[in-house]
C-alpha cells in the first residue's frame, strides 16, 4: 500500500521517502535497540505500549483504518462458510492444513491462538498449523497448494495471486488491527515526516486505503 502512495508524495512534495518493511514484531525489536526512524506505521496498541515504556515517542499520528482477518483458499476452490463462529470452528477442524501468522511476532497469529482456545480447539488445530508471516509467503503458501486454509489480515490476502477471499471472521471470532502513522519526536526530518502523515490520511488516500482492505474506525 504504501509503495503505491509515495511516488505520489514524492512527486507532490519533492520530498524523498525510503521504506523498510518488516513484521511489527521486528520493528519493535529494532525501535527498542535504538533503530532511529522519522516515521513509522504500525498498530495503534504497539504505539502506545512504546511510547509508554519510553521506547518511541511521537509528536504526531494518525489512523489511517482498521484491517480485519480473513478466511483465504486456493483460487479456483470452493470457500467453506465462514458466517458464523460454529461454520469457522467446522471449517478449521475440516481443513487438513492452516497457515497463520507467528503468535510470537504479530498482535493477529496472537489473537487466532486466543480464538482457537475460546472455541474449544487449541489442541487440534496445533498438528496442522504452519505459522508464516504473510511477509515471508505465509498467504503464498495457500496459493501454492502446501496449506488448505489460511487466516491473515485482509490487506496480506487481497495482493497476492492464486488465492480467493472467502470473507472476514465473524465478530466474535475478529481480531481488527487498527493502524496509525505517527511521526517520531526525535525526528531530524519533522516537517517532511509531518507532510508525509499527513498525506498519507488525506480523502485520497483514504480511498487507496479502503481498496487495500482497509477499513473506517469511525464510530469505534
Amino acid at each position: 500500500m504504501l509503495r503505491t502512495l509515495v511516488p505520489d508524495f514524492q512527486s507532490t512534495t519533492g520530498n524523498k521517502v525510503e521504506l523498510e518493511f518488516g513484521v511489527v514484531g521486528v520493528i519493535q525489536q529494532k525501535l527498542t535497540k535504538g533503530e532511529k526512524a522519522d516515521v513509522v506505521v504500525l498498530p495503534v496498541a504497539l504505539l502506545d505500549a512504546m511510547q509508554k515504556a519510553g521506547v518511541f515517542g511521537t509528536k504526531f499520528r494518525t489512523i489511517v483504518g482498521r484491517i480485519p482477518i480473513g478466511v483465504v483458499v486456493r483460487e479456483g476452490v470452493d470457500g467453506p462458510d465462514i458466517a458464523h463462529p460454529d461454520a469457522v470452528r467446522k471449517a478449521l477442524m475440516d481443513a487438513r492444513s492452516v497457515a497463520l501468522p507467528d503468535p510470537n511476532a504479530t498482535p493477529t497469529g496472537k489473537h487466532l491462538m486466543g480464538a482457537f482456545a475460546q472455541m474449544g480447539i487449541a489442541g487440534s488445530m496445533q498438528p496442522k498449523i504452519t505459522f508464516k508471516n504473510a511477509i515471508d509467503g505465509g498467504v503464498d503458501l495457500v496459493g501454492e497448494g502446501k496449506v488448505d486454509l489460511g487466516l491473515f489480515l485482509v490487506t496480506e490476502i487481497l495482493p497476492v495471486k492464486g488465492v480467493k477471499l472467502v470473507g472476514t471472521l465473524p465478530a466474535s471470532l475478529q481480531g481488527y488491527v487498527v493502524y496509525a502513522a505517527a511521526v517520531a519526536a526525535d525526528s531530524h526530518a519533522s516537517e517532511a515526516a509531518l507532510q508525509f502523515v499527513k498525506f498519507l490520511s488525506n480523502s485520497d488516500a483514504h480511498t487507496k486505503w479502503k481498496a487495500a482492505g482497509f477499513e473506517s474506525t469511525d464510530g469505534i
